[in-house]
């Protein structure tokens, strides 16, 4: 059974001398059966080695700590980070680090090979940073399992047709699905936004190969530079190419030229990254 969050997390914070910080987003996960979705989630063994960002309270890296071989937890403000490093002194599975999870060395956290997941609840201002930022990384973990704003949620599950760069990045490095919706009154303090639940089981490999991530994800930056454009002018536009070249080279990987970059499936990417790597488009 995973122990419930503090009931009291406001009486917790006066006991520490501290307030949550709007600068850090931090809203506090008070909620023992979101915690115990979070944990069931993430499938954690005895053997794992978990990463979290942003632990807050502590009430997620109790649970996670209860579970988990090891966990290695970052936390950018200083004075909670502190506070927890007293509060898991008697702990030895557990690391407390003062770290930007967007600065950190993350191959010092979890040095390669050791496979590791990264389970967290997220500030909202730098979670699609991070998550990134864990995805490129060369030594990725195996799983993650973040809370997120909503919209962000469902911008990383989207299907064709609602596809962004979000989207494409994330499913270009794995598989996420949403586990489940969280409402404002599960933190401390409420947020303004619903979240959810997010879990990404990372590829060993991409999902398309590509000769050079950089350079394909250029192409789909310049196809999402105007979104609601028709790809042959949004990317004439952004790449500096002329309309028919932009046209050609579209019409040679199979794709519509009139359709818009939210309809196009990371297959398709692929192909016109091909198409657009032999017609030597700038990218």
């Amino acid at each position: 059974m995973v122990p419930p969050a503090p009931a009291q997390p406001a009486e917790a914070m006066r006991r520490l001398g501290l307030r949550p910080r709007k600068s850090l987003g931090q809203h506090f996960l008070v909620s023992g059966g979101v915690l115990l979705k979070i944990v069931e989630a993430a499938g954690l063994t005895p053997n794992d080695l978990v990463v979290e960002v942003g632990p807050g309270l502590g009430a997620l890296t109790e649970a996670l700590a209860r579970w988990a071989g090891r966990v290695v937890a970052l936390e950018a403000d200083r004075e909670l980070a502190t506070a927890l490093v007293r509060a898991f002194a008697d702990r030895p599975n557990v690391r407390i680090l003062h770290a930007d999870a967007l600065k950190a060395d993350l191959a010092a956290l979890a040095p390669p090979p050791s496979p590791y997941s990264v389970v967290a609840n997220l500030p909202y201002g730098a979670a699609t940073a991070i998550v990134r930022r864990f995805l490129e990384t060369d030594h990725k973990p195996e799983r993650m399992v973040v809370m997120v704003q909503r919209e962000v949620a469902q911008s990383m599950t989207a299907r064709p047709g609602s596809l962004s760069m979000l989207g494409i990045s994330v499913q270009f490095h794995g598989a996420p699905r949403i586990v489940g919706y969280v409402r404002p009154g599960s933190f401390y303090p409420p947020p303004k936004v619903t979240s959810a639940i997010v879990r990404i089981d990372v590829y060993p490999t991409p999902a398309v190969a590509v000769d050079s991530e950089a350079r394909f994800f250029a192409l789909v930056r310049a196809g999402f530079a105007a979104p609601r454009k028709q790809l042959r002018s949004g990317l004439s536009h952004a790449l500096g190419i002329g309309p028919v070249e932009a046209e050609g080279g579209l019409r040679a990987a199979g794709v519509e030229p009139t359709r818009r970059a939210e309809t196009v499936t990371l297959g398709e990417w692929s192909a016109l990254y091909a198409s657009a790597t032999e017609a030597g488009w700038p990218l």
